[in-house]
């Protein structure tokens, strides 16, 4: 399976690589790139947050979950509160020992930006292109 590891026991765990981080969300409508806090690649739409992730491969990333998920997403292995985002309902990737496939980390991912688009005023929304 490409982008998976070998995990403890032999299991295979799917993980996404920061490249592939990146492509995702730069191909999100209105999606903008910075490098921040010294090493950090965060993701905007907006001028506001919704994934963020070191620049090395095996780099934790994190990222908005809805808060009926929250819970049940920070119960799994490699999967976090994440550090100072925690209380808006932020989680962190351990790469190395996450078991989500990578498909779901994707759909995560893309809904993060939906949280946060939703929430941009309808003037920023319609100024980056997106729906009302």
């Amino acid at each position: 399976m490409p982008g998976a590891a070998r995990g403890d026991g032999g299991r295979v765990m799917a993980a996404l690589r920061q490249a592939d981080i990146r492509r995702l969300c730069l191909r999100l409508p209105g999606a903008s790139e910075n490098i921040q806090w010294g090493e950090d690649r965060v993701f905007k739409v907006g001028g506001k947050m919704f994934c963020c992730s070191g620049i090395e491969d095996d780099s934790c990333y994190s990222f908005k979950v809805d808060e009926e998920r929250f819970l049940e997403l920070t119960d799994q292995p490699g999967i976090r509160p994440a550090p100072y985002l925690a209380r808006a309902k932020w989680v962190q990737i351990e790469p190395a020992r996450c078991e989500l496939p990578a498909a779901e980390l994707r759909a995560l991912i893309e809904r993060s930006f939906e949280l946060v688009a939703a929430r941009l005023p309808k003037k920023t929304r319609r100024a980056l292109g997106l729906p009302d």
